[in-house]
């Protein structure tokens, strides 16, 4: 890391130009490539929507190809240009950018635009528009409203720094390295997420002829909370209320506590511990229900007042994850009724202490794949908290004064 600050203090101690990007290179605006051009082989080309979903910030591949005839009614991007997203559903993506240092030639598509840089290297941009200070820029300049845009003549105005290219070469190259570490972590996350899956199949679909097969009806009744109507919640107030929109996540409406204590002790309420299941929307997503008081939308969000003298919740829960729901003959569950439920057939071992055992096991692996404050996922997250304060410190730089204009004579 020293030798960069080395460059700074020999190449540009008094600090670099920042200058528009369109005096720092040319844009031009993708064309209309669709999806329907696709190849599996042929001429290389980048999708926009595929900007946000299949690469990083530079590549020497694409995922996709068009014919010939294709290509050359296309704009092309060259080695060293920049390909950038004009269009998104958020602010955080607009704008999202790949390098092209591939060895020849790429196609854009429209809602791209390629920008060639000059005196700038491509990888360097592609950091720099992914950096914070390129997001506070970007803000001035976006319009529209489901869809968010941003326009050749708005991106021109962004000032981009440009120090010496042995400088933008080193702060690529330590960047590049950050990134490397941060794609090795995620395909160890992957490969210990596949073990993982394999593990708990493994264990929970087991062939041992000892565990014992049951319908959920004989492991309890299907309970959800009593109906509560939209006159009773309000955007703000005592009790969470979630629906199946808000299930898992940030809570939007509330009911009265007067309300909550009067439903709870009349009504079926889950116990701490209980796995409350997504009936509708997304089908069989669980939630262990942390005892706090909150309040569930009838028949969409339900639970099973399970034995726990035959199964544990811990046990049953990764029973669940394998969503053990069967549809009709044909056919796919739009909802989770109640009868899909309790006819759902479980395979649980005889003893409290194999179950036990089976979820310790199991929680290990949960711990390493899922959980953000241990394992691989917290590893992630810092080595990109890392990253982020490097690439924004690395890509700040002090501008340097500009000349004073020189009167005429």
């Amino acid at each position: 890391m020293s030798k960069i600050f080395e460059l700074i203090e020999e190449l540009c101690p008094d600090g670099v130009k920042h200058v528009a990007m369109s005096d720092a290179g040319t844009f031009s605006r993708g064309s209309g490539i669709q999806k329907k051009d696709f190849l599996a082989e042929g001429f290389p080309a980048i999708h926009y929507g595929q900007i946000f979903t299949l690469y990083g910030l530079w590549a020497k591949e694409t995922f996709v190809f068009v014919s010939d005839a294709v290509a050359e009614k296309s704009r092309l991007a060259c080695p060293g240009d920049v390909v950038i997203a004009t269009t998104s559903e958020n602010d955080q993506d607009l704008a999202k950018a790949v390098a092209w240092v591939g060895e020849s030639p790429v196609a854009v598509s429209s809602d791209a635009m390629i920008y060639s840089p000059k005196n700038l290297d491509a990888k360097f941009v592609s950091y720099f528009l992914n950096s914070t200070d390129f997001q506070i820029q970007k803000g001035k300049f976006i319009t529209g409203t489901k869809v968010r845009r941003i326009s050749l003549q708005g991106f021109s105005k962004i000032k981009i720094p440009v120090p010496p290219l042995e400088v933008q070469e080193e702060i690529v190259r330590i960047l590049d390295k950050f990134t490397l570490l941060e794609a090795e972590l995620e395909a160890e996350l992957e490969a210990r997420a596949k073990q993982y899956r394999h593990i708990l199949r493994k264990m929970i679909n087991s062939e041992n002829n000892s565990y014992r097969k049951y319908p959920l009806a004989e492991i309890g009744s299907v309970k959800m909370c009593k109906r509560v109507l939209k006159k009773d919640t309000s955007p703000i107030g005592d009790i969470p209320f979630y629906k199946i929109g808000t299930f898992g996540g940030k809570e939007d409406s509330y009911i009265s506590k007067d309300l909550f204590d009067e439903l709870r002790v009349r009504y079926p309420y889950p116990k701490r511990g209980d796995l409350l299941i997504s009936a509708s929307g997304t089908i069989g997503r669980v939630v262990e229900f942390d005892g706090s008081e909150s309040y569930f939308q009838d028949s969409n969000i339900v639970w099973i007042d399970n034995d726990e003298s035959i199964i544990l919740n811990s046990y049953l829960k990764y029973i669940y994850m394998l969503k053990p729901w069967k549809a009709a003959v044909g056919g796919t569950i739009s909802r989770l009724y109640n009868d899909i439920i309790l006819k759902t057939v479980i395979e649980v071992p005889p003893s409290k202490s194999e179950q036990q055992y089976i979820v310790s096991v199991l929680d290990r692996f949960d711990a390493l794949v899922n959980d953000i404050s241990s394992g691989l996922p917290a590893e992630i997250a810092a080595r990109r908290k890392q990253y982020e304060y490097y690439r924004d410190k690395l890509l700040t730089f002090k501008e340097l004064p500009q000349p004073a204009p020189q009167e005429q004579p």
